[in-house]
């Protein structure tokens, strides 16, 4: 750290980065074990009731909660604590440092700087002694970066008729978000048939097949911009990684892309999938020789897209507007923990700070002011009254 010393929130974040919380199915990556110990640390330090929700070997959630009025209601926050790689940083990923009133290292952005600020949001709530309204459970999660099983495990065990609201961290640049683009990547292969190179006649190419059908890929893409979501824009589809061939001189027997789709809210994975197996048997019907297979999906996530007018999203607005920031809720194209939560019925919101241009770049940074107001954010919402407005037992 450089200059003097900084509020103890940004302590607490810098003592986060210094943690190695890559994610494990990264090459680099270590168990999130070292994270979840020192935020247990920190709440047991305080007297904050604390358990581990075990989701793999090594890697635990980790919860604290503090009691409300309300016992049979309550508030969830949360946020992850895995990073993707620190490969190719330009910064050394685990040594912050504060300059210009940015902090540096890997997870500063994503999203450490929300994890602070919830931490210390509970924390302060629980030292003011002043009862929230119904009971606040705070949630560090695992492999959020990978395939949010951390997220998946907890909303398990989760009563969701019992949650009034889930509060996630991202970095929003301090905007309350209400929905956000699911998700699903699958594998296309192609099947050909292999013959030496000066004999290609003999041979079906497999990249050649994978042509057509990619050509058709990018024929429907035009497609998807005919609608939107007022929020969020179109869909999109990527094809974002390609394999195929084994040397030069062999006609290719076999090739592969991976595609990713973003959804919007209102469509389903199911009928993403039936959408492109149709393009897919309508290249085979035009193309003969083409041999086409869709793999299962490797990851799927759904959309979110929490109502505007319902209590926690009016309460967050009311929030901001008391502190001076005007906000009106928007969308964001990239996915999160928040949708697990959504998809159970619970009304959703991202909040953090940092911009997710920053998220995952070479020179990770997050605005220590952003910081500092987050917490603020954080913690007038654990107090609102108006966030059980929607219940029916309030």
């Amino acid at each position: 750290m450089m200059g003097s010393a900084p509020p103890v929130i940004l302590q607490t974040l810098a003592d986060l980065i210094r943690i190695n919380s890559v994610n494990p199915n990264y090459p680099s990556g270590v168990p999130e074990s070292g994270v979840i110990d020192y935020i247990e640390a920190f709440f047991q330090h305080r007297s904050i009731k604390t358990w581990r929700q075990s989701v793999q070997p090594q890697r635990d959630n980790l919860i604290a909660s503090i009691p409300g009025r309300d016992r049979h209601r309550k508030m969830i926050f949360e946020a992850h604590v895995d990073t993707v790689s620190v490969d190719g940083m330009t910064i050394p990923p685990f040594d912050p440092v504060i300059r210009n009133g940015r902090m540096y290292g890997r997870g500063a952005c994503d999203t450490k700087g929300g994890l602070a600020g919830m931490m210390h949001a509970l924390a302060d709530v629980a030292e003011s002694e002043v009862p929230p309204p119904c009971d606040l459970w705070f949630v560090a999660t695992v492999d959020e970066e990978f395939a949010y099983r951390g997220v998946a495990q907890f909303c398990r065990d989760l009563e969701a008729t019992a949650c009034a609201v889930a509060v996630v961290a991202e970095p929003t640049e301090l905007q309350p978000i209400i929905a956000s683009k699911g998700l699903v990547r699958w594998i296309v292969e192609t099947t050909g048939v292999a013959a030496h190179s000066a004999k290609p006649h003999l041979g079906i190419n497999a990249i050649t097949s994978m042509m057509h059908v990619l050509q058709a890929f990018e024929h429907d893409n035009l497609q998807l911009l005919r609608r939107t979501h007022p929020l969020l824009g179109a869909a999109t589809c990527n094809v974002g990684v390609i394999r195929g061939g084994v040397q030069v001189n062999l006609v290719p027997a076999s090739c592969q892309v991976e595609v990713d789709r973003r959804l919007l809210p209102g469509e389903t994975i199911e009928l993403v999938l039936q959408h492109y197996q149709s393009i897919i048997n309508n290249v085979m019907q035009k193309h003969p020789q083409v041999k086409v297979a869709m793999l299962p999906p490797m990851l799927t996530d759904l959309p979110l897209e929490t109502a505007v007018d319902c209590a926690p999203v009016q309460e967050m607005v009311r929030v901001l507007g008391d502190l001076g920031r005007q906000a009106t809720p928007a969308g964001m194209p990239f996915g999160s923990d928040a949708s697990k939560f959504g998809a159970m019925g619970i009304p959703s919101l991202i909040f953090g700070p940092g911009s997710i241009d920053q998220a995952h770049t070479a020179d990770e940074f997050v605005d220590c002011g952003q910081v500092l107001f987050a917490r603020d954010v954080y913690r007038r919402f654990m107090l609102a009254e108006g966030v059980l407005a929607d219940c029916s037992d309030i």
